[in-house]
């Protein structure tokens, strides 16, 4: 009888498993390698480690922060990431002394009263909001480096008017994103005109240094974008000492809110959206943008891309932290690592968007850590110390009214803070003509002095 060939089929796969003769074992199953598990480096929480775990003396830390939440300072936050762990945070209300000095220094009744500024900028924890000023910008210098990794823009040194169209028939065609980062563009600066009751050139000096102070525009963008180059040599009431230089610094607001419009048009996302997607979420950051109070423009009104952007102070640490660590780490790789090293790599007092001031010096008077920081009225702080592995913030005291409507929509009613919609920092925003004692260099000098080893 003839075996089926199946049999015989079955037999030989058999005796290849190794299910033959001979007596041997079957081989045991080769275990299969599962990938690592992806740790993001940026977290959603901070881990914290404590001071003297992190190197720190105690009491020398304890001094510090001493400093940086003295009555006077009008600081709200302050907190210290030493290698990526949270080591020391405070938070505080208003205190004392800062009433008495406001109140005496106010004039109108409202703002006389100590019991206004005890409800509204009384407790603060953790949780509670600060802002920004002019520390988004640079969250916005980051914002071009992602555009132009996903090839929305080519480079910074693109023309701006390639995506800033009113620019392309005149003079101002030759401007890059690189001088608007810079703050070199050449255009003449932007102030809010009180007698014409909008955005202007600006007409003294003290506006122009400041950067133009267009917050108080309904408009926030037209005039920035249609304002002319400043002609060299000539005389303004805004330039110091007179006389404009092309290609000089000019810190303009200006320059920013357009580059919040570039971002725009290449992205064809609202630099809200833009940004909540490829910056917020990726970090784990809760932010909140203010616009101006149109309803065209970009999103029922324009980003302010120059200032205004609310968070706490353990999220801002986290955009501190994507600069420390050099590039945004995802599952999905790595990125943004050339444009953040461009920053790293500030030898200047300034540039794209980002403000330097050197931490330490040789014996020979030479820099030896440069320090890197945003910087916001008010005094609005994130600071990235590579060499010691720190990221330092501070803001001052917040409070984010609300009362024209429910939108973070600029704006303000001189004298009548209960019809205004207002970012209202302490002390100047809030219109009280004083200072602030705090300095952030040397509260960064104060910190780094209690470190008992090296960075």
């Amino acid at each position: 009888m003839k075996t089926p060939a199946f049999v015989i089929s079955l037999s030989l796969l058999c005796t290849a498993c190794g299910g033959g003769g001979g007596g041997s074992s079957t081989a045991p199953p080769v275990p299969i390698a599962q990938p690592p598990v992806f740790e993001s480096p940026h977290p959603s929480s901070w881990e914290t480690q404590s001071a003297a775990d992190a190197g720190f003396d105690t009491a020398a830390l304890e001094e510090a922060f001493g400093y940086a939440m003295a009555d006077g300072s009008f600081t709200q936050a302050a907190l210290i990431i030493k290698a990526g762990k949270l080591v020391e945070e405070r938070y505080r209300g208003i205190a004392e002394g800062e009433v008495a000095i406001i109140t005496s220094l106010s004039s109108t009744p409202t703002a006389q009263d100590p019991a206004f500024w005890q409800n509204d900028f009384g407790s603060r924890d953790r949780d509670s909001l600060v802002t920004s000023w002019s520390t988004a910008k640079s969250f916005t210098s980051i914002l071009i480096g992602i555009a132009i990794e996903k090839g929305l823009i080519d480079s910074t040194s693109q023309p701006a008017s390639d995506f800033i169209t009113e620019w392309q028939s005149d003079e101002r065609s030759s401007i890059t994103i690189e001088q608007l980062l810079d703050m070199r563009s050449g255009l003449v600066p932007i102030c809010f005109i009180a007698e014409t009751v909008s955005a202007g050139e600006c007409q003294n000096e003290s506006d122009g240094a400041a950067g133009g102070n267009i917050v108080f525009a309904q408009d926030q963008m037209s005039a920035c974008i249609h304002r002319p180059l400043a002609s060299d040599g000539a005389s303004y009431p805004w330039v110091s000492g007179g006389t404009y230089r092309a290609g000089e610094f000019l810190y303009a607001n200006c320059d920013t809110q357009v580059l919040g419009e570039i971002l725009y048009r290449a992205t064809g996302q609202d630099p809200g959206i833009f940004a909540e997607t490829e910056l917020f979420e990726p970090l784990n950051i809760d932010a909140f943008w203010w616009r101006d109070n149109v309803e065209t423009g970009q999103s029922n009104g324009n980003y302010l891309t120059y200032c205004c952007l609310d968070s706490t102070a353990r999220d801002f640490a986290k955009f501190g932290y994507l600069i420390q660590l050099g590039e945004l780490e995802l599952e999905s790789g790595k990125y943004y690592s050339n444009y953040i090293a461009d920053i790293t790599a500030i030898s200047s007092f300034y540039d794209k968007q980002f403000w330097s001031f050197c931490g330490e010096t040789n014996d020979d008077g030479e820099c030896v850590n440069t320090v890197i920081h945003t910087s916001g009225f008010d005094g609005q702080f994130i600071v990235i110390d590579r060499k010691n592995d720190l990221v330092i913030v501070r803001a001052s005291l917040y409070k984010s009214y609300l009362n024209f409507s429910d939108e973070r929509k600029m704006r303000l009613v001189p004298g009548l803070v209960a019809e205004s919609n207002w970012t209202g920092s302490l002390p100047q925003a809030m219109a009280i003509p004083t200072t602030s004692s705090f300095s952030i260099r040397e509260f960064h000098a104060r910190v780094v002095s209690a470190l008992t080893t090296g960075g």
